[in-house]
């Protein structure tokens, strides 16, 4: 029996250069005192501390022209460890595109 294999594309490496900073999009909870500033955390709906968005959804650290981080050194902890090219990386980014997951 012959068994067809296809050709599997791998996803380019992601790097700060062509980062579309989709995670950037998700809801930050704020866990740890990292130092954010005051005004960019809100209080949700149950009573929670959490990143700000702006109206679109985007976090509002985030300068929309460069797409890096105003606030990088006093980033919250879940911002630390979720990790560029991970693969919850490349899920939200391939959602953000509008890939098929």
């Amino acid at each position: 029996m012959k068994i067809d294999v296809k050709h599997i594309h791998d996803e380019p490496e992601i790097t700060c250069s062509n980062c579309e900073a989709c995670c950037c999009r998700l809801e930050v909870i704020i866990l740890t005192d990292t130092g954010v500033p005051q005004h960019y955390i809100e209080i949700d709906e149950w009573g929670g501390e959490v990143m700000a968005q702006s109206e679109d959804g985007w976090c509002v650290a985030l300068d929309r022209d460069t797409l890096m981080c105003t606030i990088y050194e006093n980033r919250p902890l879940n911002c630390r460890v979720f990790e560029m090219g991970s693969y919850e990386c490349i899920e939200e980014r391939n959602i953000h595109l509008g890939h098929s997951v």
